[in-house]
């Protein structure tokens, strides 16, 4: 089974930069978007053969999410437990023997002034996906908004304590994988320097000055079945790249 997860950063226009053409070859099981900035009545993209999900925020042109799923899922919800649903931010699908939560976490924002409202989704979130890896094991992915260690951004010195590394968020991070959570691809690769966000000033892109923030993230008993972690730093269309999933 083959996962992707990707921020898209506006939906609309990444489907003029070669969207389709990598969702086709990529063939995904499961495919999901963060930031898609838009109402599902905003883009004109309906693939063949996928059961389509989205999530978008209350305010339009922010956030929102999407999943795109071969199989049809048992069930899916919106939001934490009915709660944080107006950003478009979670898509939980349940299938027969995982969950898969799809998840565009709050940015705490310049001068952190949105960690309080950060701090309260992320233990909403810990506490939920706690509930449902008691039913059953969880593949919990997306935008986290988080650089967890250093090697995980290319200029760590000078970020601590922004946003995206500070040590409230870092923390938290912490909290998920000690619940009973991996990461997925630092679990497999714990010393490889590989980004999935650059900013689009400076030419970071191409000075591959970035940030690992998008994730894989997996409960612990799930990790004998990931064959494959890999973050697609040669597809281009978003200031992210995708990042994959491939389990038994």
């Amino acid at each position: 089974m083959k996962l992707i997860s990707w921020n898209v950063n506006g939906f609309r226009a990444c489907l003029q930069k070669g969207f389709e053409d990598f969702f086709k070859a990529a063939d995904a099981d499961i495919f999901c978007l963060q930031e898609t900035k838009m109402q599902p009545d905003q883009a004109d993209f309906t693939p063949e053969g996928y059961h389509i999900y989205f999530h978008s925020a209350v305010k339009k042109g922010y956030s929102g999410t999407a999943v795109f799923s071969k199989a049809e899922p048992i069930s899916v919800n919106y939001g934490i437990n009915g709660t944080h649903l107006d950003e478009g931010r979670v898509i939980t699908c349940e299938y027969e023997d995982f969950y898969f939560v799809c998840c565009y976490v709050p940015n705490a924002q310049d001068g952190l002034k949105r960690i309080d409202y950060r701090m309260e989704f992320e233990d909403d979130m810990r506490a939920y996906l706690s509930e449902l890896d008691k039913k059953k094991p969880v593949i919990y992915c997306g935008d986290l908004n988080v650089a967890h260690e250093e090697i995980d951004l290319k200029n760590p010195r000078t970020n601590r304590g922004n946003a995206g590394f500070s040590d409230e968020e870092r923390g938290k991070f912490t909290e998920l994988l000690g619940a009973g959570f991996a990461d997925t691809f630092r679990r497999l690769y714990p010393d490889t320097v590989t980004y999935s966000w650059w900013s689009y000033r400076f030419k970071a892109r191409e000075k591959n000055a970035g940030w690992r923030i998008d994730y894989f993230v997996v409960s612990d008993r799930l990790m004998e079945r990931v064959k494959d972690s890999e973050i697609l730093t040669d597809v281009m269309g978003s200031d992210h790249c995708p990042v994959m999933l491939t389990v038994e």
